[in-house]
């Protein structure tokens, strides 16, 4: 990972200080390169969210920078004081980082991409968007909030443990420790292995549904019959295909997810003038369950996480045929995972316009290194993770063997939770990583 060295934000300004139940809220600003491998060029606007216990304000508490998972999802927005965001906020000053293009950072959304004059240029742009430029930013707000001097923990869910994994790599000395939810990344594969991988776990998923609700079975057949021999819009304009229907299955690796999908499944037909057909409300809520065309680079970008000097190539297409079973006329229908495939850049009426930028992503085969694998086997930083052993998004087996390579790594493997463990129960999962963390053993 070349770049120049890392220093102080180009401008920093911080406003709009509030108290909410309990806890102080600071907005900070600031304003860091598009692209750290040149000395001079653009610059972005990210932002942060610093949080502190209200009776500990103006003590001098350790800092703690959280990673949201994703890619392309901002950091939690606090409405209450409680779960993990409570428990941190005992001993440290938490930074609720918006990743470059979420949230209030410079977003990236099909109207910002619009400014760009051709698909090549929206392309070029979109490439600075990974976890390498992720951690740069975050390292230069580190020395421009609290200094060089001082070290920071990391706390990151999901892809926000991908990016603490990059940081490790590039940027350890701005660490005093590390903690990861759900989301130690496969260091060591490349996309095919992962999508077999994960395939596999979805298929799991699916058969655990149809477990739990047998008679769901035939009614999800009945839509997609449905579907596929009417034209049945969204309230965005857009047809519903089987085959964004069979992406639903999104939802089946976090909790609740098969109760949010059959009670959506029990509501898709009423009795209209001319007979059956598929509900208005039924078809709203399919549209809030993908965030696709609100947080584009989740899409664009998705399988550029695992890229590092080769070409993603549609990898999770690619491989559909090594699993019949998720041929939407197969015999009997099976929901998709975490897989993004390029059909879905004609499903969302605003991604449309995007198609030939993410295509051309998907060729590009230059992408720089992730992780250093030379330096996360003689790392000193502690690192505690939980990982999921049903995790249908992050395949607990690419997970143990990243956590065998790195030292100080302790990792707590349960299958108590599902990959969103942290939303449920994340006062109790981040105090015992806390302690993990101090812990000799690390």
């Amino acid at each position: 990972m070349s770049s120049r060295m890392l220093g102080t934000a180009q401008s920093h300004r911080q406003q709009s200080t509030r108290q909410f139940k309990g806890m102080r809220l600071t907005d900070h600003y600031f304003e860091l390169p598009l692209d750290y491998s040149q000395t001079k060029g653009p610059c972005i606007e990210v932002f942060a969210r610093e949080v502190v216990d209200l009776k500990k304000a103006n003590e001098d508490l350790p800092w703690m920078i959280f990673f949201q998972g994703g890619p392309g999802f901002p950091a939690n927005r606090p409405v209450f004081n409680g779960g993990w965001i409570a428990e941190a906020l005992k001993t440290h000053r938490l930074l609720l980082l918006d990743q470059r293009g979420t949230g209030m950072s410079s977003r990236i959304l099909p109207q910002t991409l619009a400014n760009f004059p051709t698909p090549e240029a929206q392309a070029e742009y979109l490439t600075h968007f990974r976890a390498d430029n992720i951690v740069r930013d975050a390292e230069t707000i580190h020395h421009t909030l609290i200094g060089s001097d001082k070290k920071w923990t990391g706390i990151g869910q999901s892809y926000g443990g991908f990016c603490l994994l990059t940081y490790l790599s590039f940027h350890p000395e701005g660490l005093e420790g590390v903690i990861i939810t759900g989301g130690v990344a496969c260091v060591k594969r490349q996309i095919e292995e992962n999508y077999r991988l994960t395939y596999q776990k979805v298929l799991e998923k699916n058969q655990a549904f149809y477990r739990h609700y047998p008679e769901d079975e035939a009614k999800v057949k009945e839509i997609v019959q449905y579907l596929g021999s009417h034209k049945v819009m969204l309230p965005s304009g857009v047809p519903l295909s089987p085959r964004r229907f069979q992406a639903l299955g999104l939802c089946f690796g976090a909790d609740g997810g098969f109760e949010r999908i059959h009670y959506l499944i029990e509501k898709a037909f009423v009795d209209g003038p001319n007979g059956k057909e598929i509900a208005y409300d039924f078809l709203v809520e399919v549209e809030q369950l993908h965030a696709f065309d609100t947080n584009p680079i989740f899409c664009i970008l998705h399988e550029s996480i695992y890229a590092e000097g080769y070409a993603t190539r549609w990898a999770a297409e690619r491989l559909r045929e090594e699993f019949p079973w998720t041929q939407v006329d197969a015999d009997r229908f099976h929901f998709t995972g975490e897989m993004i495939y390029p059909d879905m850049l004609d499903d969302f009426a605003h991604l449309q316009p995007l198609k030939d930028c993410a295509n051309i992503l998907a060729e590009k085969d230059d992408w720089l290194p992730l992780y250093d694998l030379d330096q996360l086997a003689k790392n000193t930083v502690p690192v505690a993770a939980i990982s999921y052993y049903e995790d249908m998004y992050v395949p607990i087996e690419l997970s143990r063997e990243t956590a065998l390579h790195i030292p100080h790594f302790y990792q707590w493997v349960t299958n108590e939770w599902e990959h969103d463990g942290i939303g449920q129960e994340g006062g109790k999962i981040l105090n015992s990583l806390l302690d993990k963390l101090a812990a000799p053993r690390l």
